[in-house]
């Protein structure tokens, strides 16, 4: 009896060719063209020679047929709506990338709020009198807003503000 083995790409028994060594795939068209694409995406991935030519060929066939996309557009008014309704999905998708999110700050330092003592050195010498100051961290997207938006932060004697931190 012939062995049976399971196609690895729609999961079906068959009975393996005796004259095809380490068989994988049944002979249906599907699982065909499944196992031509592993390897060609296979070949392309590991051989140089073989993605150039696939690039010349691919040159050489769009120079060949300048307008079949506008002849495809204008023949398949489906995937033209279609292609629409996704570009909008993939538009909106992108704006959303660009909203300001709150704990979306990427700092190259990190400051953390709080109080600090700054201590002047002069010619290498410490000082013993110590200034308190208060350190208020105000990101850089700020900076396009007008100035009422930073009310009060102005009005704090005591307090330094770090920008662009």
């Amino acid at each position: 009896m012939k062995p049976k083995l399971r196609c690895v790409h729609c999961r079906r028994c068959f009975i393996a060719n005796p004259r095809v060594k380490n068989q994988r795939y049944c002979n249906r068209a599907c699982c065909q063209r499944a196992r031509k694409t592993r390897w060609q995406r296979h070949k392309m991935a590991t051989d140089a020679d073989y993605r150039q030519n696939q690039k010349d060929s691919h040159q050489s066939w769009q120079i060949k047929n300048p307008d079949y996309r506008r002849q495809y557009r204008g023949g398949h008014p489906q995937y033209c709506e279609r292609n629409r309704m996704l570009q909008k999905q993939r538009d909106a998708k992108r704006r959303a990338q660009h909203l300001a999110k709150m704990d979306a700050s990427k700092r190259l330092k990190q400051i953390n709020p709080g109080t600090y003592y700054l201590i002047p050195c002069n010619a290498g010498l410490a000082k013993m009198d110590a200034l308190t100051q208060k350190i208020n961290v105000i990101p850089d997207a700020y900076a396009n807003f007008c100035a009422s938006c930073k009310k009060g932060l102005d009005r704090l004697p005591d307090t330094a503000t770090v920008k662009g931190a």
